[in-house]
């Protein structure tokens, strides 16, 4: 079922963002350091299949992504959004 993104806010890190959601995608703690860590569970998965993204947090209803340093965000954001938001 589809997430709808109600917010991005910016963190004191430049290279994270918090995706705000409009409801939970998980009750604890869940994080993905590597693409491969983020095997069998297919939302990562897919938001690790844009370019640039290095690593999740996945807690509550929200979604902090980071990206590496020359990660573009303006098009992980649009990426993102349209992988949450169209999410099987």
């Amino acid at each position: 079922m589809p997430y709808r993104v109600i917010e991005v806010q910016s963190t004191p890190n430049p290279n994270a963002a918090k995706f705000i959601l409009d409801r939970s995608v998980s009750d604890q703690p869940t994080s993905f350091f590597t693409a491969e860590s983020a095997k069998g569970h297919p939302l990562a998965q897919r938001l690790f299949g844009i370019q640039g993204v290095s690593s999740l947090l996945l807690l509550g209803d929200f979604i902090t992504i980071n990206k590496n340093a020359d990660g573009d965000w303006k098009k992980i954001t649009r990426l993102a959004k349209e992988a949450l938001e169209t999410q099987p």
